[in-house]
This record gives structure tokens, sequence and C-alpha cells, in this order.
């Protein structure tokens, strides 16, 4: 019997909670006070409405929202739906989220890997995954091919976090992942949402797959607050203060000698000038997120922090490298 394919994140270990944690790229300044509040005061005593008819109304779309429990349990749900609507192959960006090839590979479907657009080139009708802006790299690609013939999933929880640039242009007919729980700094709350492009038989297979009462009654009351007016003033509030902290850090880094990566978002891959710092850091309560599981040995994924956490970070690092001289 093979061993299971499971998934390997960062976050939370089972080592003493970290006091500054750079491994997450949700926002450290979540959530909004109004939507918090709304969450709090969910109804827990009732089963939400299990068509959730009142909740994609007002996510606009009705008829082709898809309530998830989180990005993790759409990406799983929509790839066995596209196997059902006869893909059998599946492209994933590279470096990328591993949730991806590890749906696709626990299906049996072939993964293919790809690091620039150009890259994908089916030979069969394929699924295919758009990160934008991309997990690790924060990057954004200037424009994506348009895949005729193809089911294409653009999973865009990071695109409110898109501290600089554009939203590229989508290929046509894409479906949408929508995962707000970063941007509003409340990962614990599994909840988002997919957009189809058209009630097809893929559509018809992910609705099915859903299982009853597919989101909590805090799932349900964070997904109603976050298309509100108040939400995205407080979201455009957070994206200036995270790129203030973001350059702040950046020219931290610099002057520690770590190779930093290009990136649109508040998280971004960096390479400390010795492999064993993710460790050594965790050791002093500051967690990074070593990116090998992304098939970049040596290099780390950090986001932005607070002012208090980067001057830490400075500290922590200053005290390894007094130790190593």
């Amino acid at each position: 019997m093979n061993p299971p394919l499971l998934p390997e994140h960062g976050g939370p270990d089972d080592g003493p909670t970290a006091a500054f944690d750079f491994s997450t790229n949700a926002s450290p300044l979540g959530p909004p006070p109004a939507l918090l509040a709304a969450v709090q005061a969910a109804d827990r005593r009732l089963y939400p409405d299990p068509a959730y008819r009142a909740l994609r109304r007002r996510l606009g779309h009705d008829e082709l929202v898809l309530p998830t429990a989180g990005g993790a349990e759409g990406i799983r749900r929509l790839t066995l739906a596209a196997l059902l609507a006869g893909h059998r192959e599946v492209w994933v960006p590279q470096p990328g989220f591993g949730d991806y090839a590890l749906a696709a590979r626990a299906l049996g479907l072939a993964v293919k890997p790809y690091a620039l657009p150009a890259d994908i080139t089916p030979q069969a009708p394929a699924l295919v995954w758009i990160c934008e802006p991309c997990n690790p790299t924060g990057a954004s690609v200037p424009a994506w091919p348009a895949l005729d013939g193809h089911m294409v999933i653009v999973d865009r929880a990071y695109e409110p976090l898109r501290l600089q640039g554009s939203t590229p242009a989508l290929p046509p007919g894409a479906w949408q992942l929508v995962c707000p729980n970063k941007a509003l700094g409340l990962t614990g709350i599994r909840a988002g949402y997919a957009i189809a492009p058209a009630a097809d038989a893929v559509w018809a297979h992910a609705l099915s797959l859903a299982p009853s009462w597919v989101l909590s009654a805090e799932g349900v009351a964070m997904l109603t607050h976050w298309p509100s007016d108040d939400t995205q003033r407080w979201l455009a509030d957070a994206r200036a203060t995270l790129r203030d902290w973001t350059a702040a850090q950046r020219a931290l880094l610099a002057d520690l000698d770590w190779q930093q990566r290009a990136s649109d978002t508040n998280f971004w891959l960096a390479r400390p000038p010795r492999p064993d710092y993710a460790l050594r850091l965790r050791e002093r309560g500051i967690r990074v997120r070593d990116a090998a599981s992304f098939g970049l040995e040596g290099w780390v994924r950090v986001s932005a922090q607070p002012p208090a956490a980067q001057q830490a970070l400075q500290q922590a690092v200053l005290e390894i490298e007094g130790e190593d001289s």
C-alpha cells in the first residue's frame, strides 16, 4: 500500500507559539472591526440554509456561486469535478501551492508543472490552475493565454493583498476561487467561494459534490460582510500600511545581506546568508516559511509584519551572526 499523499504547509507546528510569525501570508492587520463583530454574533444554534441562497445573492452571480470550506476544500472538489467531466491532466504553477498537485495525484491525474504561461501546452482537455498573484512568490504575470477548450481556475486568494501593479487580463471563461480569510486575517474561518463561468457539467458536478452545510454560521457571516463598503475601505487602508511595512522590512533584510525576489504582495521569497536560519530563528520565537517544499532549497517565504516584529527579527539575526563569527 502506498503511503498517503499529505500536504506540507507552514503555519503552526507542535512547538511553542511563535512570538513573531513571518511565515504566514495572511494580513497581520485584520480583521475589520465590523466584520469581526458580525462573525462573533453569528447564531450557532441553527443550521445555515444548506443552499446558501441569501449569501449567494449577496456575493453576486448567485446562480453560479459555489460556497467552499476555504480554498483547500475548493481545490479538492473542483479537481474531482474536472475529472468527472473528462479532464485527465492538471497543469500547476511551479513553484506554487502544493494542494493543486496533491489533489490531482490523489485522483490519479497526470500533473504538469509550469513556470511560465508559455509552458502550458496541454495535449488533451486539461485543468489549468492559475494563482494570481502567485503563492509563494507574490509575483504576477502581465498576461495569460486564452487556453480555449480547457478548464481554467484562477485562485484569487491573494488579490486583495496586491500592493502594486494591476490585475492582469485573465483567460476568458475562467473559474474564480475567492478566499477572503487571508486578507481579513481570519484564516481560522474556513470559508470561500468559487464563481463558475457557466452552469455546465463541471459546475453541476461541483455543486453535487459539496457536503451538506459546507459553511458554518461564522463562515456565512464573514462572507456576507466581505463585499460591504466598510470592509473594502478597511482593506484599502490596510494595503497602505502594508506597503510601508513591506518597504521597511525589505530594506532591513537587504542590510542583513538577504537575497530577495520581487513581489506584488505583502509576502515574498528571501534567501538568508546560511540555510539553517529558519530553524535557528524558530528557536528564538520567530517563524519564517521554509520554501524547500516549494522546490526552493535555501529560500524562505516572509511576510511584512509590524515594526516591533521587524526589530525582533533584526535582533535575532544579529545574534545568530554573532554566534557564527
